[in-house]
């Protein structure tokens, strides 16, 4: 049993690497003038089902980000990894629940694609930030949302720049060199991270200054946010850095340790 969770664990684990490397390639494509589309999570699902043997590998990757989510709920409810009930451990814990909610949205979409039902549509986080805006003291709320998303930028530049990010890899089961690229890979890929949530998170207070839903955005609208405020050169850095971090986790996926689970 314990090797079966091990394997969701890791099949999960690289199938998120794997849609992080999707969307840093067709953006870094789309930045270069190279085809491509600047792209979120949905986009990245849509670009597979609509090329050659795409319905099998959304099928495939449909599965995987089921297994994803699993570990991440197991993670949140069992703590496998004992990151205990106080106030930190809490808070890793409701990061992983959090997660998981994520990710169990994008399973949906996935399998409306499949099933032909639509999906990838986009406009999520929009949708949620209007509902919020239409409530009572919604301003507030959505205001509150994006201090968590800025909460959670800083999180990865944090992890990024304190190595944190290195623990659960058992880096020393590479050679030296292939150990120096991909622990390289995952900070750059970190900090990448931080800065589209970052992004997401400015997005998100202007929505509630404004009290317009319009103001929001997700990964695809900060990447369109980096280019027009900072140029090609920085979108092009930044979606090469998400492609690092997909890399790092399908890595991770191999070798991440998993002694307490």
């Amino acid at each position: 049993m314990d090797f079966d969770k091990k394997t969701i664990a890791r099949f999960g684990i690289g199938t998120k690497g794997f849609v992080y490397t999707l969307i840093g390639v067709l953006t870094f494509m789309a930045a270069i003038g190279s085809g491509g589309s600047k792209s979120g999570s949905d986009d990245a699902l849509q670009f597979l089902k609509n090329n050659i043997g795409g319905t099998i590998l959304l099928g495939v990757t449909t599965v995987g980000l089921v297994a994803y989510v699993f570990w991440r709920f197991y993670q949140a409810i069992m703590d496998p990894e004992g990151k205990g009930n106080d106030l930190k451990g809490i808070g890793n814990r409701i990061g992983y629940f959090s997660s998981a909610v994520f990710y169990s949205l994008l399973v949906f979409s996935a399998i409306e694609m499949l099933m032909g039902w639509g999906g990838g549509s986009g406009g999520g986080r929009e949708s949620m930030i209007a509902k919020a805006l239409s409530k009572p003291y919604g301003q507030v709320i959505v205001a509150v949302i994006a201090g968590i998303f800025l909460g959670k930028a800083i999180y990865q530049m944090i992890r990024a720049f304190t190595n944190s990010y290195q623990k659960k890899v058992k880096a020393q089961d590479l050679g030296p060199k292939a150990q120096k690229v991909v622990l390289t890979f995952g900070k750059i890929g970190y900090t990448a991270r931080g800065i589209v949530i970052g992004v997401i998170a400015f997005l998100t207070f202007k929505a509630a200054f404004s009290s317009s839903s319009d103001e929001a955005g997700g990964t695809k609208d900060a990447f369109n946010f980096l280019q027009d405020e900072f140029g090609t050169l920085i979108l092009s850095i930044v979606a090469i850095g998400f492609t690092m971090y997909g890399i790092f986790l399908m890595v991770k996926a191999r070798y991440r340790d998993m002694t307490m689970v």
